[in-house]
């Protein structure tokens, strides 16, 4: 295709204004760069200080999570804060099940059961045991001692007393479920401890492992894991004294590292990649350090600031959960981008040449290799896939934008059949495990219908006889209501002044019957006849049903601000990052898809079940409450680190001079393969996550996989490219009225002047073969193909 004049003088014109750039100084990311080498001592003890300080702080402060009523929101909340503020709380409860062959042969285990559970002295008489309808099973039904909150750390010896009678019963045809608030409290309790145990020690050899192939030396991949570990604990120090401020969610911690990890090992990784690639090319330790502070370290700062940018967005959600994360990952993230720019080039200055230390066998070192292929004249090829995938894509651009597009746009139509909730802890749990099979073979025989709602009552005078008459005119008028069940039951706490009344729903406690028995509680019974004798009108209706529909209300009112918040952020700095407006509009774009692709996949596997067993999971008919929100947010922050990393290298090169097509080609080709690498190693974290026990983790882990996966190769490998091709040089368009906006520099200031040697010239572009030697293109990359800039 032949270029117009206009297009051909183009990249004179940004070689022009990329030396006038030159004569600004070293950014900050260079800066701190240059600081950190020249004081090495300091920055590497220092970080070290600074992370046993905040972790010794940490252990010392303890985490403070959310108590019941800071999880909900909404009435059901407000519900909750009358009944915790008049310190009313209820026994936690628990039922055993002894089924037998016979009628009644289940009656001398039951009694040998009430006996074994009062004697531990943790509980309190069991009730007289309840007969199914065919008589062959009896349910015993008790409450234990003491808080409830803490049962489950007590209920050990009632569950050791259980199974002591289950094993005298062994061969008899005597079976015994237990299942209740305490038990499934020190189940999930030790799930969860087990489950971050496994994340951890799996998702950091798994990630060490990644990196050791990808560069073939045991130091060069103990940096990234121990950046990321680091940054880690260090935030997590931090976060357990900030949650006496902002209470968090329990999984606060597995969502932190897990963010940890994906970020910390990226931005160091970059990092890493282009120093070496620098050192590759030819130069000196000490240019290649500064060229990469100059570029992937702007980028680190660019990319991480984005990230938690985005993040800030969830204190818009009206959830403190999601303020919890926010805070977290916005810690952790800050850490992580800070040690990239300070600790990592201080360590790389220290080390030189000695990052390729522990070297694998097999490989070849990798920076003498290169040198003496460089003085036998031989250019070594590399970047062969990214190459093969390029070419076709730069030749019809149009073809592979549509392709791709509606590859992503098929993988998010699942989306348009989501269906979010609160998942019940039966949800949660894997299916076979005991505690569940306990719980369905007792619903199966003993079926008592869902969970009630609960109405919750404050009064000035509970005892009041217009108090006394709402509460029974409710009652009456809730039995003769088709939306419930009968068994209404009121409970009176005199002391504090509260009435609560169990209200047995019709349905399933989930589906559309139900939730028109929730509106019906809150949109008529209780106005009409408890919040005219409620004081200041506190009559709220709460319960498990009317909780999840309060949450899931709550984030499809809060999904809209942090929607806007976060685009509109992601847009103005993407604008300001890279000076050109349909870059800007691209990257939300791209993101949006992403997201989109996501959530289809999740819906397909976690609600629809579709290759739910492919991946070792279930599906359980709905996305927990809170996923969507937090997976947006999420992969609009991690997308960010691809996109301003791979954007930054093309806009580099044709700050150079290059033409787009060329510098598109080049941008990708360098990157290719340190994107591919890094997302390799997020998709291998986030898929650890999508292995562990929790629903929500399942969930999780496999969402943000996929969404990686994607976003690393159909979208920044196929779409990126074929929409920035299609531009052509209006890639690079900013309106006049924008052009006052900061101008920031792509590459290293002064790598012309402080290149190594006679390769360059004094206006830092390069001519022939030795373009890709440049600040813009750095080098030939490492021996390893996964990992590898190319060279022109």
């Amino acid at each position: 295709m032949l270029e117009t004049p206009r297009q051909q003088a183009a990249p004179h014109r940004h070689q022009a204004q990329h030396h006038r750039r030159r004569q600004r100084g070293p950014g900050l990311a260079a800066r701190l760069g240059g600081w950190s080498t020249r004081h090495r001592r300091t920055a590497v003890f220092g970080w070290l200080l600074f992370v046993v300080l905040a972790s010794v702080l940490g252990g010392l402060t303890g985490v403070a999570e959310m108590n019941e009523s800071e999880s909900m929101t909404g009435d059901s909340a407000r519900a909750q804060r009358i009944l915790e503020d008049a310190g009313i709380d209820a026994p936690a409860g628990e039922m055993v099940m002894v089924t037998g062959e016979s009628r009644d042969g289940w009656r001398q285990a039951a009694g040998e059961v009430a006996r074994a559970v009062e004697a531990t002295g943790e509980t309190g008489r069991p009730q007289r045991p309840v007969p199914s309808e065919d008589g062959t099973a009896g349910l015993l039904r008790f409450q234990m001692k003491g808080d409830a909150e803490t049962a489950g750390d007590r209920v050990q010896p009632v569950v050791d007393a259980v199974q002591k009678v289950r094993a005298a019963h062994h061969g008899d045809g005597v079976t015994i479920h237990q299942y209740g608030q305490a038990s499934a409290d020190k189940w999930l309790g030790e799930m969860l401890g087990d489950d971050f145990a496994k994340a951890e020690w799996t998702a950091v050899p798994l990630a060490l492992g990644i990196l050791l192939v990808a560069f073939g030396a045991l130091v060069a991949a103990l940096l990234p894991v121990a950046l990321a570990v680091t940054a880690f604990i260090a935030a997590n120090g931090l976060l357990a004294v900030a949650s006496h401020q902002l209470h968090i969610f329990d999984t606060t911690s597995s969502v932190m590292l897990l963010m940890g990890l994906a970020v910390g090992i990226d931005y160091c990784l970059f990092y890493l990649r282009r120093e070496r690639d620098e050192r590759e090319a030819g130069r000196d330790a000490e240019t290649a350090l500064r060229v990469a502070a100059a570029t992937s370290g702007r980028a680190v700062l660019v990319s991480g600031l984005t990230v938690m940018v985005a993040m800030a967005g969830l204190f818009l959600s009206g959830l403190l959960m999601f303020k919890g994360f926010a805070v977290a990952t916005i810690l952790v993230v800050f850490i992580a981008m800070l040690g990239s720019v300070t600790i990592l080039p201080a360590l790389l200055s220290w080390l030189g040449d000695r990052v390729e230390r522990g070297r694998l066998p097999w490989r070849r070192r990798t920076l003498a290799a290169s040198g003496e292929a460089r003085q036998r004249g031989k250019a070594r090829k590399s970047g062969r896939i990214s190459s093969a995938v390029l070419r076709p894509v730069l030749a019809a651009p149009g073809v592979f934008a549509v392709l791709a597009a509606v590859a992503m746009l098929a993988l998010a139509a699942p989306t348009l059949g989501m269906k979010t909730e609160q998942l019940t802890l039966d949800q949660q749990m894997p299916s076979g495990s005991p505690l569940r099979t306990a719980s369905e073979a007792i619903n199966k025989t003993f079926p008592g219908g869902p969970e009630p709602a609960r109405v919750v009552l404050k009064a000035e005078d509970v005892e009041a006889p217009r108090v006394r008459a709402a509460l029974a005119d409710f009652a009456e008028r809730a039995r003769t209501d088709g939306h419930f069940r009968t068994g209404v039951e009121t409970t009176v706490h005199r002391s504090a002044d509260v009435a609560e009344i169990a209200v047995p729903l019709r349905g399933d406690g989930t589906g559309e019957t139900s939730k028109e028995a929730v509106e019906q509680l809150r949109s008529t019974l209780v106005p009409q006849t408890l919040t005219p004798v409620a004081k200041g009108g506190q009559a709220y209706v709460g319960g498990e049903l009317a909780s999840s529909m309060d949450f899931n209300d709550q984030l499809r009112r809060g999904i809209v601000p942090v929607l806007a918040f976060i685009t509109a952020v992601t847009f103005l700095l993407m604008l300001v990052c890279f000076r050109s407006l349909p870059v800007a509009i691209a990257s939300v774009v791209l993101n949006l898809l992403s997201v989109g692709a996501a959530y289809g996949v999740m819906t397909a596997v976690f609600q629809h079940g579709w290759g739910a067993s492919l991946l070792g999971t279930e599906a359980v008919g709905a996305i927990e409450g809170w996923m969507p929100l937090f997976v947006l947010v999420v992969l609009f922050g991690l997308s960010m680190d691809y996109h301003v990393f791979v954007v930054s290298r093309i806009r580099e090169a044709h700050e150079r001079g290059v033409a787009t097509r060329e510098a598109i080609r080049e941008g990708v080709r360098a990157t290719a393969g340190a994107v591919t690498g890094a997302a390799v190693i997020m998709v291998a974290v986030f898929a650890v996550f999508g292995t562990l026990s929790m629903q929500d983790m399942q969930q999780m882990g496999v969402g943000l996989a996929v969404a990686v996966l994607l976003d690393a190769t159909l979208v920044r490998m196929v779409l990126l490219p074929a929409v920035m091709t299609l531009l052509g040089e209006r890639n690079w368009y900013l309106p006049r009225m924008l052009r006052g906006l900061p101008d920031l520099s792509h590459g290293d200031p002064a790598v012309g002047a402080a290149g190594s040697g006679s390769r360059h010239d004094n206006g830092g572009g390069s001519t022939g073969t030795d373009a890709a030697s440049g600040a813009a293109n750095a080098g030939s990359g490492p021996a390893d193909p996964a990992l590898t800039s190319n060279s022109r």
